[in-house]
């Protein structure tokens, strides 16, 4: 997609729009969406590494996916939103089931959105605390 003007408002639009994307190859379902907080969850199975354990890799690709949406939530119609750092501290290991990530704005200023993105697991336990910076630009 890469009409900025047509980026989708809602949980459904982004569903929709991931096709073919990462976020379809990982599952990730996102299940709120807007500039203040957008969430999503994302299977453990198929985002492990040889250990059976969930993919920091992963974790990471969930918790960008969800800072990121929120970024162009807050970013508008004929801006984009891109990453600028991602840091991600992994705190314990999932084998099954799901991860449930939240993406919470700590900043949405003119030319950048900061985000934390708390990822847990199906007993909400914390298994991963992300930070996310997107530098928010004119489209075209």
């Amino acid at each position: 997609m890469t009409d900025t003007d047509s980026f989708p408002q809602d949980a459904a639009g982004w569903q929709r729009a991931a096709a073919g994307t990462l976020i379809e190859r990982t599952g990730i379902v996102l299940t709120e969406v807007s500039a203040g907080t957008t969430r999503g969850t994302m299977p453990v199975t198929g985002n492990t590494q040889p250990a059976g354990l969930l993919h920091g890799g992963a974790t990471a690709s969930l918790a960008e996916t969800l800072g990121s949406v929120a970024a162009q939530s807050h970013a508008g119609p004929g801006r984009a939103a891109v990453g600028l750092e991602l840091n991600v501290t992994h705190h314990r290991g999932v084998r099954s089931g799901q991860v449930h990530g939240v993406a919470t704005a700590l900043h949405l200023g003119r030319s950048t959105a900061a985000y934390e993105i708390v990822v847990t697991d199906d007993d909400e336990r914390r298994v991963a605390t992300a930070r996310l910076t997107c530098m928010l630009l004119d489209a075209g």
